[in-house]
């Protein structure tokens, strides 16, 4: 038999399996050696006390050896299928893909950005010399802004399906196996392009089709149906279903729809910088030591005030991680985040806005909120002077209204530039900051200091538009065959989210055939 149970352990006994049994013993009154094997369903750390521990949720296998568990999907030949087009290799288009082929339909990728190994040398080209290639970047590619934003797996998506098929997908596919089972599970960016890669070959070998350097510039419709594509001006796709996971940054995507009368609607997101610690600062506070132990990660923070009717809040935390220039476009600064699988860099950053809702920008243009984004985003650029050099200041010469002398040592590669945030941000945004940046160093020791440096501008932390769609039928509510999907379409927000969003418009598509 086996029974579930809890256990609490100190950091040093993380590793030592004798004291796990040792423990599981004790809280089931029972021999230690009828406990024949364990199995760690959820591992968490609590340090809501000064004392940090480990907190396990345990399976424990009494008087029996557990059975092997085999997680694996025989992925079918649709090679013939009917085939179903999607729009971005981002994780809601390659989960979406996967579904199609339990499914039994044949999927058909279409990416504006290249395969991994000949992004990275965009991306040395955006970090080395401030140039942005407009079709291959941080968010256009192959896995999209999954590949190379970290993989953070923490998802509030209960409701919305299956995260562990999600998460059991990504071990499949050579995450480690502990994903599955800690509390904020994260890949790193340098595995995500090896996992991305082998998700791409098992639909590859399945006989679905993935297509990059293939920018999908018109949508074929007639009657109100969808009938297919036009990729690159000039070649074209025909298949009655489109699923659209083109990522929240595809601006062009938003603009298409709008000239052909295709029903978007503008909506609110969040704006604001993203906030630079050294990582010893966090780990202080947030341990309640001096030195963290070797037996605990990097630590994480998450923190929310509310200033006046605005929320503040972090987003995007990446302890022991990097800030990353994330443009898709010329002349612009947005700056995100992501950490290694070790997250062993001296730094911690999270991005840290301010919601803006409909009212801040008046009108009643569907594209108005993206508008109002990029104006900022420019704005930036034009501050930072080129080369996507960043417009920052230290944070307590940002609350004090004074421009900063020198700028601390950071991640940025492209490097920064002393400014005055406040040309920059919105005012309403730079006051909220204002207020609420103090009141988090009251959350956390050390936080609000000299030694942090703000860098802008964290603008896309979600899509400024929705592309409606039906509750039930995932479709939009104008054109049969078009399935809105995931963070470009506005109903998901990370890695999790989007590929359970992908998963879900796949079925939709079966239920509906």
């Amino acid at each position: 038999m086996h029974k579930d149970v809890e256990i609490t352990l100190l950091p040093h006994q993380i590793e030592q399996p004798e004291v796990i049994n040792q423990k599981l013993a004790d809280v089931l009154k029972l021999p230690e050696s009828r406990i024949k094997d364990y199995e760690i369903l959820k591992r968490s750390i609590d340090a809501r006390s000064r004392k940090v521990i480990y907190r396990l949720q345990i399976k424990a296998f009494v008087d029996e050896e557990p059975i092997p568990q085999i997680h694996t999907v025989n992925y079918q030949n649709v090679s013939d299928a009917k085939p179903v087009l999607i729009i971005g290799a981002g994780p809601a288009g390659l989960f979406a893909a996967l579904q199609c082929i339990e499914n039994g339909l044949k999927p058909i990728i279409i990416e504006r950005g290249k395969d991994v190994k000949q992004r990275r040398r965009d991306l040395a080209a955006i970090n080395k010399q401030g140039v942005v290639n407009t079709e291959s970047n941080y968010c256009y590619g192959e896995g999209g802004a999954g590949t190379y934003s970290d993989g953070k797996l923490y998802t509030r998506s209960n409701k919305r399906g299956d995260i562990n098929k999600v998460l059991q997908v990504f071990v499949n596919h050579g995450a480690e196996p502990d994903i599955a089972i800690d509390a904020r599970p994260h890949i790193g960016t340098n595995k995500l392009p090896h996992i991305i890669t082998s998700i791409k070959d098992t639909i590859l070998n399945a006989g679905g089709e993935v297509m990059f350097d293939s920018q999908m510039t018109d949508i074929l419709i007639e009657f109100g149906k969808i009938k297919g594509i036009e990729i690159n001006f000039e070649d074209k796709l025909f298949a009655d279903n489109i699923i659209l996971a083109t990522g929240h940054s595809a601006r062009d995507v938003y603009e298409l729809l709008n000239r052909k009368n295709i029903l978007i609607e503008a909506k609110p997101f969040a704006l604001g910088v993203r906030i630079e610690h050294p990582q010893e600062i966090i780990d202080a506070a947030q341990y309640h030591c001096d030195t963290r132990s070797e037996f605990l990660p990097p630590a994480y923070y998450s923190l929310v005030e509310q200033v006046g009717s605005r929320g503040v809040f972090s987003f995007c935390m990446c302890p022991g991680g990097i800030i990353a220039p994330c443009a898709t476009g010329e002349n612009e600064i947005v700056v995100n985040g992501w950490s290694p699988s070790k997250r062993n860099n001296p730094f911690a950053n999270s991005g840290t806005v301010v919601q803006v809702t409909l009212n801040d920008v008046q009108g009643y243009d569907p594209l108005r909120m993206l508008n109002f984004q990029s104006e900022i985003e420019k704005r930036a650029f034009e501050a930072g002077g080129g080369n996507l050099v960043a417009p920052a200041q230290r944070m307590m010469d940002f609350v004090n209204n004074k421009l900063s002398i020198d700028l601390p040592k950071n991640s940025y590669l492209p490097g920064t530039k002393s400014v005055m945030l406040d040309n920059i941000l919105p005012g309403f945004v730079s006051d909220s900051l204002r207020v609420a940046l103090p009141l988090f160093g009251n959350k956390i020791r050390g936080y609000y200091t000299n030694e942090a440096i703000l860098v802008g501008v964290e603008s896309r932390t979600s899509s400024p538009i929705r592309i409606p769609r039906d509750k039930e039928t995932y479709q939009h509510p104008q054109i049969k065959g078009l399935y809105p999907c995931a963070e470009g379409a506005g109903y998901a927000g990370g890695i999790v989210s989007a590929a359970i969003d992908g998963i879900n418009c796949a079925n939709a598509i079966l239920t509906a055939s």
